[in-house]
């Protein structure tokens, strides 16, 4: 990687990298997906002129936990984390709890680490169950989808396995600074109790995830643990060690555009949502220019980058690039970048790094509007220390009263917006009183820096202590 691919990744505000699919791949894994018509499908649609060689197999279907050799190996990974250190980034790569590849050597060697079955389950449902050298085991599954074809299921049960795991998460912790952790919920012991139902050992005094990220942490007291989950999963993951999780219902929201549905997803408590990782797309999602409209996509990143959590950026969002990637390609498209949104973004992710605008307590604000004017129910609006946002979350203008609540009256106020540049002034004791009027075009946003002065027109302002 030359320098200035490193340099392109270090923007404003980031502080994390996730490398995904570093890992050595399977090449039982990537026979299967070059027979399976759903990839194809996927692959020939995302990339019209692919070949055989340009599947190079699923990083979720994992072989070993070893980089892998076409990037370099591990003496490749070890420099590119250097890099990142340099730029004062962290990196985190995938652990992959649920499921290894049909080729892992656990599959020969350990069947003690597996969920395993019968012939006859075997005869019943061949999608279900796959037959191995070390026995027949269960494919890879989600209880809300069919299994996957390309993966081997392992029993968080076991303990044999729960100690395997930890090793293997100590040897991948001496090389990047935590993990994204794929599909996490599923190794909650209710969650795997309710899909497998008695196929797996008895359950264990300490949870999975308890148990692991405690062992973790003995020998690398700072090594991180962020969880792909979906559901309401997140609370029983927090208490399990696990620091942050995805917040798929607030993606879901904004994708939908519906303003009264965010707010309330916003009403949680503020130190639960700032362990949260919220998202616009992702590997799994498609790609947010793809099925946000223009305005409204500005809208959502406004609110994105503002609220509280973790943000996570995908490779091209920021290009405002639009073909789903189907994660067994190794050659991506050449797609032409949209330099309006390179440069929004571009923007965005400045001010808000140099404003240092998420410092201090978050607290979501109310809109209130009038009898004949309803339109309030469109506005978001939220407080950090020194700066208020508000965004207006739908097609149409919309206007109303931000509820600034106290500690606003015997001053005057600037309100300076540091993404359009404009500035106001209103009086404390109106602000205290019927709230802040405000009204903004489909899809608009003030982000506003807040200063105060003495009533005195000639006071020189100061930022809000």
């Amino acid at each position: 990687m030359p320098e200035r691919a490193w340099d392109a990744i270090a923007l404003p505000g980031v502080d994390t990298v996730w490398l995904m699919g570093v890992w050595e791949r399977s090449p039982a894994g990537r026979a299967i997906a070059l027979a399976d018509p759903g990839v194809r499908e996927a692959v020939a649609a995302a990339l019209p002129d692919a070949t055989d060689a340009d599947v190079v197999g699923s990083p979720y279907c994992i072989r070993n936990y070893t980089a892998d050799a076409r990037l370099g190996g591990p003496a490749g990974l070890a420099v590119a984390r250097a890099a990142l250190a340099r730029r004062g980034l962290r990196l985190l790569l995938d652990f992959v709890p649920n499921h290894v590849a049909p080729d892992h050597p656990w599959v020969a060697g350990h069947p003690e680490y597996f969920v395993r079955g019968t012939r006859a389950d075997l005869a019943s449902d061949p999608r279900a169950w796959l037959e191995t050298a070390g026995g027949i085991y269960a494919r890879g599954r989600d209880p809300s989808f069919p299994p996957w074809p390309d993966v081997v299921q392992l029993d968080p049960m076991s303990a044999p396995l729960r100690d395997a795991v930890v090793e293997t998460l100590g040897e991948i912790a001496g090389q990047c600074d935590g993990v994204r952790c794929d599909m996490a919920m599923l190794l909650l012991d209710d969650v795997a109790e309710s899909t497998w139902r008695g196929r797996l050992e008895p359950v264990r005094e300490r949870p999975y995830w308890g148990e692991v990220t405690s062992r973790v942490r003995e020998t690398h007291p700072g090594f991180t643990f962020l969880a792909e989950a979906y559901g309401d999963y997140d609370g029983a993951l927090f208490g399990q060690g696990i620091e942050a999780c995805y917040d798929k219902r607030l993606y879901d929201r904004l994708r939908d555009g519906d303003a009264p549905s965010v707010r309330a997803h916003l009403v949680a408590d503020p130190r639960r949502q700032a362990r949260l990782v919220r998202f616009l797309e992702n590997h799994d999602e498609p790609r947010a220019a793809a099925v946000f409209a223009r305005a409204r996509l500005r809208a959502a990143a406004v609110a994105l980058v503002t609220l509280p959590g973790e943000v996570l950026l995908h490779d091209g969002q920021l290009e405002g690039l639009r073909t789903k990637l189907p994660v067994q390609l190794g050659r991506r498209p050449f797609e032409q970048h949209d330099p309006d949104t390179r440069a929004f973004w571009s923007d965005l992710l400045a001010a808000v790094a140099r404003e240092r605008l998420r410092e201090g307590d978050w607290r979501l604000l109310e809109v209130t509007g009038w009898p004949d004017n309803q339109s309030c129910s469109s506005l978001l609006a939220w407080r950090w220390a020194r700066h208020l946002v508000i965004v207006n979350y739908s097609g149409e203008a919309a206007d109303g009263l931000v509820q600034l609540g106290a500690g606003w009256a015997g001053q005057s106020w600037g309100l300076q917006d540091v993404l359009r540049g404009d500035s106001y002034r209103r009086d404390g004791d109106e602000l205290a009183g019927r709230g802040l009027y405000v009204a903004l075009p489909a899809y608009g946003a003030h982000v506003f820096r807040l200063l105060r002065s003495a009533v005195s027109a000639t006071s020189t302002p100061e930022r809000v202590p």
